[in-house]
């Protein structure tokens, strides 16, 4: 699959597809098959089970066994649906069905929530009492053989689809999506890492392979890497790096598959900031074998056995999550297989850099440590002159704010003290004004007095004027 002297790790399109040429990706724990052949030929017992180094089983010897098992894991899964052997009768009305149909018509893209209110209204009761029924008996036989419950939960994925087959191919997958979420969320603890096989042992064992591989550095792995005239700060596959660390954190298949998926999204990101040439199949696997290796994503093996077994098969037989995921299993299979040829080493050094005898170039590192470190100077200093502006600014415009309100303090001071003026100026003519009006007032009265006195004069007798007129004159 890997030639020497190749750029990065080189994977031709033919090798991604299913052997039997269905258009599908394979995948290397299906020996090469898609899902959906893998398990038709393992059902017929012609071809051996995913990681299975022992001898394939003819199918003479298992040819009476076959019909048996098939109509031994049909029968439970009926009664795991309906209680009996038989499938049930009509119960439910046209118009009840109608409406059930039209409910799930009307779903959302992804909204789960509006999923489980419709699941538990009254036209979908039977669906639900479904779902319980197979959650229940999946965990109180939780002790059956991990293929054997994968089996049982493909089927009820079958068997749920049927309930929708008149809907779009689209709106089926939405909805078997929610299922599986719905279910598998449930089923997490009882299925993943089973006992009944190795997968704990596996991920030890992958986990001590790629600690063993950490010296391994972008530039064997000829993964493209930004170089000193693009400003980047740090390893630009972080973000990839903790996008597949989060994958075992996640419940449901579908959940998991979105982190993988999100880990190579960042990965062509990343390969799009590194080199100015549009990034190919092969820088894309290069770069994510250099995830794994940075990662050491916890129970890597038995998070890609969950999908596998517990998983849609259309997730992981086409479109992009097929694609990404059929990636990461070669990816995972390099490591394993990983050898100085890959990496373009002798098998000499190759075995001094796994036994610590030597480590990868001094002089690089040192390289790669001083552009990162240049790198980390520069941005530093551009933000102590960006800091230092925003200083000298921040000083200006306060400055002129100052001046503004004692400028504002000014005017007012000036408007108050001329309003001070005009109302004293006012009140001074006020008050001339009400003192002339007064002595207007008092003279007039004096007058009238007078005038009154000499009336009385004139009609009194001739003593009395005479003798007022010597008064008078008196």
């Amino acid at each position: 699959m890997w030639t020497e002297k190749q750029r990065g790790i080189h994977v031709t399109q033919e090798e991604l597809l299913c052997k039997n040429a269905c258009g599908f990706y394979g995948n290397p724990a299906w020996n090469g098959f898609c899902s959906k052949c893998w398990r038709d030929g393992s059902r017929s017992a012609s071809t051996p089970r995913p990681r299975d180094d022992g001898a394939s089983p003819t199918f003479s010897k298992f040819e009476e066994k076959k019909n048996f098992e098939k109509s031994r894991r049909i029968n439970t899964v009926r009664r795991l649906f309906w209680g009996s052997s038989s499938p049930p009768k009509p119960q439910e009305s046209s118009e009840s069905h109608t409406k059930m149909l039209q409910a799930y018509q009307s779903l959302e893209p992804g909204d789960f929530p509006g999923f489980l209110k419709i699941l538990r209204s009254p036209p979908s009761q039977r669906l639900q009492s479904r779902c319980t029924a197979f959650l229940n008996t999946m965990k109180a036989y939780h002790d059956l053989p991990v293929q054997k419950q994968s089996d049982l939960v493909q089927d009820f994925y079958q068997s749920f689809a049927e309930h929708f087959r008149s809907f779009p191919e689209a709106q089926v997958t939405e909805i078997m999506e929610h299922v599986e979420k719905l279910i598998m969320t449930r089923l997490h603890k009882w299925v993943f890492c089973h006992d009944s096989c190795d997968d704990e042992q596996k991920d030890l064992a992958l986990q001590r392979r790629i600690r063993s591989l950490n010296w391994i550095t972008a530039q064997m792995l000829s993964v493209p890497f930004p170089n000193e005239k693009i400003p980047v700060t740090g390893d630009p596959f972080l973000t990839a790096i903790t996008a597949i660390i989060e994958m075992d954190a996640k419940r449901a298949p579908q959940d998991k598959l979105a982190c993988v998926s999100k880990c190579c999204q960042h990965i062509f990101e990343a390969l799009a900031v590194s080199s100015s040439e549009p990034a190919n199949a092969d820088d894309f696997l290069s770069g994510l074998v250099y995830v794994l290796l940075k990662a050491n994503p916890p129970r890597l093996h038995s998070n890609m056995q969950y999908m596998i077994r517990f998983g849609l098969p259309h997730s992981l037989m086409a479109g992009e999550t097929g694609y990404y995921f059929t990636n990461l299993s070669c990816a995972v299979a390099f490591i394993e297989k990983l050898d100085g040829p890959a990496l373009n080493l002798s098998p000499e050094d190759f075995e001094s850099y796994m036994r610590g005898q030597r480590a990868p170039s001094i002089a690089a590192k040192r390289h790669h440590v001083a552009r990162d470190t240049q790198s980390l100077l520069e941005e530093l200093q551009g933000r102590h002159q960006k800091l230092h502006q925003g200083v000298d600014d921040l000083s200006v415009q306060l400055q002129n704010w100052v001046q503004d309100v004692h400028c504002q303090i000014d005017q007012a001071t000036a408007q108050f003290t001329k309003a001070q003026v005009e109302i004293t100026a006012q009140a001074e003519v006020s008050q001339l004004a009400s003192v002339s009006d007064q002595g207007q007032h008092s003279e007039g009265d004096d007058e009238d007095h007078s005038a009154s006195v000499l009336q009385d004069h004139h009609g009194a007798p001739e003593d009395e004027r005479l003798s007022y007129q010597n008064l008078h004159k008196n």
